[in-house]
Protein backbone atom coordinates (compact mmCIF):
# COMPACT_ATOMS: atom_id res chain seq x y z
CA UNK A 1 0.00 0.00 0.00
CA UNK A 2 1.45 3.42 -0.97
CA UNK A 3 1.87 6.15 1.64
CA UNK A 4 -0.71 8.35 -0.11
CA UNK A 5 -3.23 5.50 -0.26
CA UNK A 6 -2.59 4.60 3.37
CA UNK A 7 -3.20 8.19 4.41
CA UNK A 8 -6.49 8.36 2.51
CA UNK A 9 -7.55 4.98 3.93
CA UNK A 10 -6.75 6.07 7.49
CA UNK A 11 -8.65 9.32 7.03
CA UNK A 12 -11.70 7.51 5.67
CA UNK A 13 -11.56 4.97 8.50
CA UNK A 14 -11.39 7.67 11.17
CA UNK A 15 -14.22 9.62 9.57
CA UNK A 16 -16.40 6.52 9.45
CA UNK A 17 -15.50 5.47 12.97
CA UNK A 18 -15.83 8.77 14.81
CA UNK A 19 -18.27 10.61 12.54
CA UNK A 20 -17.43 13.75 10.59
CA UNK A 21 -17.56 16.28 13.41
CA UNK A 22 -15.52 14.13 15.75
CA UNK A 23 -12.92 13.45 13.10
CA UNK A 24 -12.66 17.12 12.21
CA UNK A 25 -12.13 18.06 15.85
CA UNK A 26 -9.51 15.35 16.30
CA UNK A 27 -7.73 16.19 13.08
CA UNK A 28 -7.68 19.92 13.86
CA UNK A 29 -5.14 19.31 16.61
CA UNK A 30 -2.52 17.87 14.29
CA UNK A 31 0.53 20.04 13.50
CA UNK A 32 1.05 21.43 10.05
CA UNK A 33 3.14 19.38 7.67
CA UNK A 34 6.60 20.92 7.15
CA UNK A 35 6.73 22.96 3.97
CA UNK A 36 8.67 25.86 2.53
CA UNK A 37 5.75 27.10 0.45
CA UNK A 38 5.92 29.50 -2.46
CA UNK A 39 9.34 31.09 -2.82
CA UNK A 40 9.18 34.86 -3.29
CA UNK A 41 11.66 37.68 -2.73
CA UNK A 42 10.69 39.88 0.23
CA UNK A 43 13.72 42.17 -0.17
CA UNK A 44 12.53 45.73 -0.84
CA UNK A 45 13.27 47.09 -4.31
CA UNK A 46 13.86 50.72 -5.19
CA UNK A 47 10.48 52.53 -5.23
CA UNK A 48 11.58 54.40 -8.36
CA UNK A 49 12.07 51.09 -10.21
CA UNK A 50 8.30 50.56 -10.17
CA UNK A 51 7.11 54.14 -10.49
CA UNK A 52 6.99 55.30 -6.85
CA UNK A 53 8.78 58.31 -5.40
CA UNK A 54 10.91 57.59 -2.34
CA UNK A 55 10.55 61.21 -1.28
CA UNK A 56 6.77 61.12 -1.49
CA UNK A 57 6.56 57.80 0.38
CA UNK A 58 8.03 59.64 3.36
CA UNK A 59 4.60 61.25 3.72
CA UNK A 60 3.15 57.80 4.36
CA UNK A 61 5.86 57.02 6.90
CA UNK A 62 5.43 60.34 8.69
CA UNK A 63 1.67 59.89 8.92
CA UNK A 64 1.83 56.39 10.43
CA UNK A 65 4.66 57.35 12.78
CA UNK A 66 2.65 60.36 13.90
CA UNK A 67 -0.36 58.20 14.78
CA UNK A 68 1.90 55.89 16.78
CA UNK A 69 3.64 58.79 18.51
CA UNK A 70 0.23 60.07 19.67
CA UNK A 71 -0.49 56.59 21.04
CA UNK A 72 -3.57 56.30 18.85
CA UNK A 73 -1.96 53.01 17.84
CA UNK A 74 0.60 50.94 19.72
CA UNK A 75 2.38 50.09 16.49
CA UNK A 76 1.99 48.93 12.92
CA UNK A 77 3.52 46.79 10.19
CA UNK A 78 2.88 47.78 6.58
CA UNK A 79 3.81 46.24 3.24
CA UNK A 80 3.48 47.94 -0.14
CA UNK A 81 4.26 46.07 -3.36
CA UNK A 82 3.99 46.74 -7.08
CA UNK A 83 4.57 44.32 -9.95
CA UNK A 84 5.28 41.66 -7.35
CA UNK A 85 8.19 43.65 -5.90
CA UNK A 86 8.22 44.87 -2.32
CA UNK A 87 8.44 48.65 -2.44
CA UNK A 88 8.07 49.47 1.24
CA UNK A 89 8.15 47.18 4.31
CA UNK A 90 8.06 49.06 7.62
CA UNK A 91 7.51 48.52 11.32
CA UNK A 92 6.39 51.22 13.74
CA UNK A 93 6.03 51.40 17.51
CA UNK A 94 5.63 48.46 19.86
CA UNK A 95 3.52 45.31 19.99
CA UNK A 96 2.83 45.88 23.71
CA UNK A 97 2.93 49.12 25.70
CA UNK A 98 3.68 47.45 29.03
CA UNK A 99 6.72 45.48 27.90
CA UNK A 100 7.90 47.85 25.19
CA UNK A 101 8.60 44.91 22.84
CA UNK A 102 9.14 46.54 19.42
CA UNK A 103 6.78 45.79 16.61
CA UNK A 104 8.59 43.38 14.27
CA UNK A 105 8.09 42.02 10.79
CA UNK A 106 7.15 38.64 12.29
CA UNK A 107 4.68 40.01 14.85
CA UNK A 108 1.44 38.03 14.80
CA UNK A 109 -1.91 39.85 14.55
CA UNK A 110 -5.60 38.99 14.88
CA UNK A 111 -7.05 39.24 11.37
CA UNK A 112 -10.69 39.16 12.48
CA UNK A 113 -12.83 39.89 9.38
CA UNK A 114 -9.83 39.75 7.07
CA UNK A 115 -10.45 36.02 7.54
CA UNK A 116 -13.44 36.38 5.21
CA UNK A 117 -11.50 36.65 1.91
CA UNK A 118 -9.43 33.62 2.95
CA UNK A 119 -12.62 31.64 3.53
CA UNK A 120 -13.80 32.87 0.14
CA UNK A 121 -10.70 31.35 -1.46
CA UNK A 122 -11.35 28.08 0.39
CA UNK A 123 -14.88 28.07 -1.02
CA UNK A 124 -13.63 28.81 -4.54
CA UNK A 125 -11.14 25.93 -4.36
CA UNK A 126 -14.13 23.66 -3.76
CA UNK A 127 -16.06 25.46 -6.51
CA UNK A 128 -13.25 24.57 -8.91
CA UNK A 129 -13.61 20.94 -7.82
CA UNK A 130 -17.27 20.99 -8.89
CA UNK A 131 -18.57 20.80 -5.31
CA UNK A 132 -21.04 23.72 -5.56
CA UNK A 133 -22.51 26.30 -7.91
CA UNK A 134 -23.55 29.90 -7.18
CA UNK A 135 -27.14 29.05 -8.11
CA UNK A 136 -27.36 26.13 -5.66
CA UNK A 137 -29.67 26.65 -2.70
CA UNK A 138 -27.73 26.70 0.56
CA UNK A 139 -30.06 23.97 1.81
CA UNK A 140 -28.48 21.59 -0.71
CA UNK A 141 -25.50 21.48 1.66
CA UNK A 142 -27.29 22.35 4.90
CA UNK A 143 -30.62 20.47 4.98
CA UNK A 144 -31.49 22.22 8.26
CA UNK A 145 -32.02 25.38 6.16
CA UNK A 146 -34.67 23.81 3.92
CA UNK A 147 -37.56 25.46 5.75
CA UNK A 148 -36.23 28.88 6.66
CA UNK A 149 -38.82 31.63 6.93
CA UNK A 150 -38.51 35.38 6.35
CA UNK A 151 -39.27 38.07 8.92
CA UNK A 152 -42.18 40.21 7.67
CA UNK A 153 -42.87 42.49 10.62
CA UNK A 154 -44.94 42.26 13.81
CA UNK A 155 -48.66 41.74 14.25
CA UNK A 156 -50.86 43.75 16.62
CA UNK A 157 -49.82 41.58 19.57
CA UNK A 158 -46.10 42.02 18.90
CA UNK A 159 -45.66 38.52 17.48
CA UNK A 160 -43.38 38.07 14.46
CA UNK A 161 -45.07 37.66 11.09
CA UNK A 162 -43.26 35.01 9.06
CA UNK A 163 -43.37 34.57 5.29
CA UNK A 164 -42.02 31.98 2.91
CA UNK A 165 -38.91 33.06 0.97
CA UNK A 166 -39.64 34.06 -2.62
CA UNK A 167 -36.77 31.72 -3.44
CA UNK A 168 -34.47 29.67 -1.23
CA UNK A 169 -31.30 31.63 -0.38
CA UNK A 170 -28.50 30.67 -2.76
CA UNK A 171 -24.78 30.13 -2.49
CA UNK A 172 -24.11 33.35 -4.42
CA UNK A 173 -26.19 35.22 -1.85
CA UNK A 174 -24.22 33.51 0.92
CA UNK A 175 -20.99 34.75 -0.69
CA UNK A 176 -22.26 38.35 -0.95
CA UNK A 177 -24.11 38.98 2.38
CA UNK A 178 -27.47 39.08 0.57
CA UNK A 179 -28.98 35.78 1.78
CA UNK A 180 -30.82 37.32 4.74
CA UNK A 181 -28.54 36.43 7.66
CA UNK A 182 -27.00 38.93 10.11
CA UNK A 183 -24.53 39.04 12.99
CA UNK A 184 -27.30 39.35 15.54
CA UNK A 185 -25.75 42.50 16.97
CA UNK A 186 -28.50 44.91 15.98
CA UNK A 187 -31.86 45.90 17.46
CA UNK A 188 -35.03 44.01 16.63
CA UNK A 189 -36.81 40.72 17.15
CA UNK A 190 -34.65 38.71 14.71
CA UNK A 191 -31.39 39.84 16.24
CA UNK A 192 -32.90 39.25 19.68
CA UNK A 193 -33.27 35.60 18.67
CA UNK A 194 -29.66 35.45 17.47
CA UNK A 195 -28.58 36.64 20.90
CA UNK A 196 -30.96 34.38 22.81
CA UNK A 197 -29.67 31.33 20.92
CA UNK A 198 -26.05 32.55 21.15
CA UNK A 199 -25.55 31.87 17.44
CA UNK A 200 -22.56 34.12 16.93
CA UNK A 201 -20.62 32.52 19.78
CA UNK A 202 -21.84 28.95 19.37
CA UNK A 203 -19.20 26.50 20.58
CA UNK A 204 -19.76 23.95 17.82
CA UNK A 205 -20.87 24.04 14.20
CA UNK A 206 -23.89 21.91 15.13
CA UNK A 207 -25.00 24.45 17.71
CA UNK A 208 -24.52 27.26 15.19
CA UNK A 209 -26.48 25.54 12.41
CA UNK A 210 -29.25 24.43 14.77
CA UNK A 211 -29.54 28.04 15.94
CA UNK A 212 -29.79 29.43 12.42
CA UNK A 213 -32.50 26.89 11.61
CA UNK A 214 -34.71 28.43 14.32
CA UNK A 215 -34.35 32.06 13.22
CA UNK A 216 -36.08 33.72 10.26
CA UNK A 217 -34.11 35.54 7.59
CA UNK A 218 -33.99 39.31 8.05
CA UNK A 219 -35.31 40.01 4.54
CA UNK A 220 -36.24 38.26 1.33
CA UNK A 221 -33.07 36.71 -0.15
CA UNK A 222 -31.38 38.89 -2.72
CA UNK A 223 -33.27 42.09 -1.86
CA UNK A 224 -30.88 43.73 0.62
CA UNK A 225 -27.31 43.62 1.93
CA UNK A 226 -26.44 43.05 5.56
CA UNK A 227 -23.09 42.14 7.05
CA UNK A 228 -23.51 38.72 8.54
CA UNK A 229 -22.29 35.36 9.76
CA UNK A 230 -22.45 34.08 6.18
CA UNK A 231 -18.71 33.35 6.14
CA UNK A 232 -19.02 31.30 9.34
CA UNK A 233 -21.68 29.28 7.51
CA UNK A 234 -19.22 28.94 4.62
CA UNK A 235 -16.66 27.54 7.06
CA UNK A 236 -19.14 24.81 7.96
CA UNK A 237 -19.76 24.09 4.27
CA UNK A 238 -16.00 23.84 3.64
CA UNK A 239 -15.82 21.15 6.31
CA UNK A 240 -18.81 19.25 4.89
CA UNK A 241 -17.63 19.33 1.28
CA UNK A 242 -13.96 18.63 1.94
CA UNK A 243 -14.13 16.14 4.82
CA UNK A 244 -11.47 18.17 6.62
CA UNK A 245 -11.68 20.62 9.46
CA UNK A 246 -11.57 24.24 8.32
CA UNK A 247 -8.12 24.80 9.90
CA UNK A 248 -6.72 21.71 8.18
CA UNK A 249 -8.25 22.59 4.82
CA UNK A 250 -6.84 26.10 4.91
CA UNK A 251 -3.47 24.79 6.07
CA UNK A 252 -3.21 22.19 3.31
CA UNK A 253 -4.70 24.21 0.44
CA UNK A 254 -3.76 27.83 1.24
CA UNK A 255 -1.29 28.41 4.08
CA UNK A 256 1.32 25.73 3.39
CA UNK A 257 1.35 26.17 -0.41
CA UNK A 258 1.72 29.96 -0.09
CA UNK A 259 4.32 29.80 2.68
CA UNK A 260 2.05 31.52 5.23
CA UNK A 261 4.08 30.13 8.12
CA UNK A 262 2.28 31.73 11.05
CA UNK A 263 -1.29 31.83 9.71
CA UNK A 264 -3.83 29.78 11.63
CA UNK A 265 -6.71 29.84 14.09
CA UNK A 266 -4.62 30.21 17.23
CA UNK A 267 -1.12 31.14 18.37
CA UNK A 268 0.92 28.15 19.67
CA UNK A 269 2.81 28.58 22.94
CA UNK A 270 6.19 28.87 21.23
CA UNK A 271 5.02 31.87 19.19
CA UNK A 272 3.20 33.89 21.84
CA UNK A 273 6.14 36.22 22.41
CA UNK A 274 5.39 37.52 18.90
CA UNK A 275 1.63 37.99 19.47
CA UNK A 276 0.65 41.67 19.46
CA UNK A 277 -1.44 42.90 22.39
CA UNK A 278 -5.01 43.82 21.50
CA UNK A 279 -6.14 47.33 22.43
CA UNK A 280 -9.43 49.15 22.01
CA UNK A 281 -10.46 52.74 21.45
CA UNK A 282 -10.94 54.36 24.86
CA UNK A 283 -13.63 56.70 23.57
CA UNK A 284 -11.21 59.59 23.14
CA UNK A 285 -9.22 58.12 20.24
CA UNK A 286 -6.62 56.83 22.67
CA UNK A 287 -6.07 53.21 23.65
CA UNK A 288 -6.86 50.93 26.55
CA UNK A 289 -6.40 47.16 26.86
CA UNK A 290 -9.15 45.14 25.18
CA UNK A 291 -12.09 44.40 27.46
CA UNK A 292 -14.11 42.25 25.06
CA UNK A 293 -12.17 38.96 25.02
CA UNK A 294 -10.98 39.40 21.49
CA UNK A 295 -14.21 40.96 20.18
CA UNK A 296 -15.96 37.76 21.14
CA UNK A 297 -13.57 35.51 19.22
CA UNK A 298 -11.68 34.41 22.33
CA UNK A 299 -8.04 34.71 23.25
CA UNK A 300 -6.61 32.85 20.21
CA UNK A 301 -4.34 30.85 22.54
CA UNK A 302 -5.83 27.41 21.89
CA UNK A 303 -7.52 25.62 18.98
CA UNK A 304 -11.16 26.80 18.73
CA UNK A 305 -13.98 24.30 19.13
CA UNK A 306 -15.70 26.08 16.23
CA UNK A 307 -13.23 27.79 13.91
CA UNK A 308 -14.71 31.02 12.58
CA UNK A 309 -14.57 31.48 8.83
CA UNK A 310 -15.70 35.05 9.39
CA UNK A 311 -13.17 36.23 11.94
CA UNK A 312 -10.97 33.52 13.44
CA UNK A 313 -7.56 33.84 11.79
CA UNK A 314 -4.24 35.18 13.00
CA UNK A 315 -1.27 35.94 10.76
CA UNK A 316 1.77 38.11 10.24
CA UNK A 317 1.76 40.98 7.76
CA UNK A 318 3.92 38.87 5.43
CA UNK A 319 1.50 35.95 5.65
CA UNK A 320 -1.36 38.15 4.55
CA UNK A 321 0.75 39.82 1.90
CA UNK A 322 1.48 36.43 0.35
CA UNK A 323 -2.25 35.71 0.26
CA UNK A 324 -3.08 39.11 -1.27
CA UNK A 325 -0.27 38.90 -3.84
CA UNK A 326 -1.60 35.50 -4.90
CA UNK A 327 -4.95 37.17 -5.61
CA UNK A 328 -3.29 39.98 -7.55
CA UNK A 329 -1.43 37.35 -9.58
CA UNK A 330 -4.79 35.84 -10.48
CA UNK A 331 -4.47 32.82 -8.24
CA UNK A 332 -0.73 32.06 -8.33
CA UNK A 333 2.32 32.85 -6.22
CA UNK A 334 5.92 31.76 -6.75
CA UNK A 335 4.92 29.05 -9.18
CA UNK A 336 2.20 27.69 -6.86
CA UNK A 337 -1.34 27.98 -8.22
CA UNK A 338 -4.22 28.15 -5.75
CA UNK A 339 -7.05 29.29 -8.06
CA UNK A 340 -7.70 29.85 -11.75
CA UNK A 341 -7.89 33.49 -12.91
CA UNK A 342 -11.60 33.05 -13.66
CA UNK A 343 -12.28 32.15 -10.02
CA UNK A 344 -10.44 35.22 -8.72
CA UNK A 345 -12.68 37.31 -10.98
CA UNK A 346 -15.65 36.12 -8.94
CA UNK A 347 -14.06 37.85 -5.95
CA UNK A 348 -13.18 41.14 -7.65
CA UNK A 349 -16.41 41.59 -9.61
CA UNK A 350 -19.31 43.49 -8.10
CA UNK A 351 -22.32 41.20 -7.71
CA UNK A 352 -24.76 43.75 -6.27
CA UNK A 353 -27.44 45.59 -8.28
CA UNK A 354 -27.60 49.41 -8.35
CA UNK A 355 -30.53 49.30 -5.92
CA UNK A 356 -28.14 48.19 -3.17
CA UNK A 357 -25.47 50.79 -3.97
CA UNK A 358 -27.24 53.86 -2.63
CA UNK A 359 -25.41 54.40 0.66
CA UNK A 360 -28.16 52.62 2.58
CA UNK A 361 -26.06 49.56 3.37
CA UNK A 362 -22.85 49.81 5.35
CA UNK A 363 -20.71 48.27 8.06
CA UNK A 364 -18.02 50.07 10.01
CA UNK A 365 -16.26 52.48 7.67
CA UNK A 366 -17.42 50.66 4.53
CA UNK A 367 -20.46 52.12 2.77
CA UNK A 368 -21.80 50.50 -0.39
CA UNK A 369 -22.41 53.20 -2.98
CA UNK A 370 -22.07 54.03 -6.64
CA UNK A 371 -18.67 52.70 -7.67
CA UNK A 372 -18.21 50.55 -4.55
CA UNK A 373 -19.96 47.19 -4.42
CA UNK A 374 -19.31 43.71 -3.14
CA UNK A 375 -17.85 40.58 -4.74
CA UNK A 376 -17.30 37.19 -3.13
CA UNK A 377 -16.27 37.81 0.49
CA UNK A 378 -14.79 41.27 -0.14
CA UNK A 379 -15.64 44.77 -1.29
CA UNK A 380 -14.95 45.88 -4.89
CA UNK A 381 -14.22 49.41 -6.11
CA UNK A 382 -15.48 48.77 -9.64
CA UNK A 383 -15.49 52.53 -10.36
CA UNK A 384 -13.19 54.04 -7.72
CA UNK A 385 -13.43 57.62 -8.93
CA UNK A 386 -17.23 57.51 -8.65
CA UNK A 387 -16.70 56.22 -5.09
CA UNK A 388 -14.22 59.05 -4.35
CA UNK A 389 -11.26 56.68 -4.10
CA UNK A 390 -7.79 57.12 -5.69
CA UNK A 391 -7.35 53.41 -6.44
CA UNK A 392 -7.44 51.59 -9.76
CA UNK A 393 -10.54 50.03 -11.28
CA UNK A 394 -11.74 46.76 -9.75
CA UNK A 395 -9.57 47.14 -6.67
CA UNK A 396 -10.82 44.72 -4.00
CA UNK A 397 -10.29 44.83 -0.28
CA UNK A 398 -11.55 44.35 3.23
CA UNK A 399 -10.62 45.21 6.80
CA UNK A 400 -10.77 43.64 10.26
CA UNK A 401 -12.31 44.57 13.58
CA UNK A 402 -8.89 45.45 15.01
CA UNK A 403 -8.41 48.03 12.19
CA UNK A 404 -6.22 45.78 10.00
CA UNK A 405 -6.65 46.40 6.30
CA UNK A 406 -5.49 45.36 2.84
CA UNK A 407 -6.23 46.14 -0.76
CA UNK A 408 -5.45 44.54 -4.12
CA UNK A 409 -5.37 46.90 -7.11
CA UNK A 410 -5.17 44.94 -10.38
CA UNK A 411 -5.17 48.06 -12.56
CA UNK A 412 -2.05 49.54 -10.97
CA UNK A 413 -0.66 46.11 -9.97
CA UNK A 414 -0.45 47.14 -6.30
CA UNK A 415 -0.89 45.29 -3.00
CA UNK A 416 -1.01 47.05 0.35
CA UNK A 417 -1.29 45.37 3.76
CA UNK A 418 -1.57 47.22 7.07
CA UNK A 419 -1.52 45.43 10.41
CA UNK A 420 -2.45 47.13 13.70
CA UNK A 421 -4.50 46.03 16.75
CA UNK A 422 -7.14 48.63 17.70
CA UNK A 423 -10.74 47.57 18.27
CA UNK A 424 -13.85 49.74 18.11
CA UNK A 425 -12.76 52.22 15.52
CA UNK A 426 -10.93 55.32 16.61
CA UNK A 427 -9.26 58.05 14.63
CA UNK A 428 -7.68 58.32 12.24
CA UNK A 429 -9.15 55.68 9.95
CA UNK A 430 -5.95 53.99 8.84
CA UNK A 431 -7.35 52.26 5.77
CA UNK A 432 -8.81 55.35 4.14
CA UNK A 433 -6.07 57.70 5.35
CA UNK A 434 -3.28 55.63 3.81
CA UNK A 435 -4.86 55.28 0.36
CA UNK A 436 -4.12 58.83 -0.87
CA UNK A 437 -0.71 58.70 0.79
CA UNK A 438 0.18 55.62 -1.26
CA UNK A 439 -1.23 56.85 -4.57
CA UNK A 440 0.24 60.36 -4.33
CA UNK A 441 3.61 58.60 -4.28
CA UNK A 442 2.88 56.69 -7.51
CA UNK A 443 4.28 59.33 -9.84
CA UNK A 444 4.95 57.15 -12.89
CA UNK A 445 2.22 54.50 -13.26
CA UNK A 446 3.59 53.54 -16.69
CA UNK A 447 6.67 51.88 -15.15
Amino acid sequence: MTNAFACRFASAFLAATFGFSGFAALHAQQPAAPTRGAQIDMTPASPESVGFSSERLERLHAFIQGVVDKKELSGAVTILARHGKIVDYRTYGVQDFATGVPMAKDTIFRDFSMTKPVTGVAMLILYEEGKWLPTDPISKFIPEFAHLKVYAGLDSTGKMILADPVHPPTMEELMTHTAGFSYGDGVGPVDDLYQKLNIRHAKTFKDMIDGFAQVPLNYQPGTAWRYSLSMDIQGYIVEKLSGQSLPDFMRDHIFAPLGMRDAGFYVPADKRGRFATLYENDGHDGLQPDTSNGSGEGDFLSPPTRPSGGGGLVSTAEDYYRFAQMLLNRGELGGVRILAPSSVRLMDTNHLPPSMLTGEFHVGSQTLRTGLGYGYNCAVAYDPQAADLPDGKNEFFWDGAASTWYWVDPTNDIVFVGMVQRLRGGKPNMEYSTRPLVYQALVDPSK
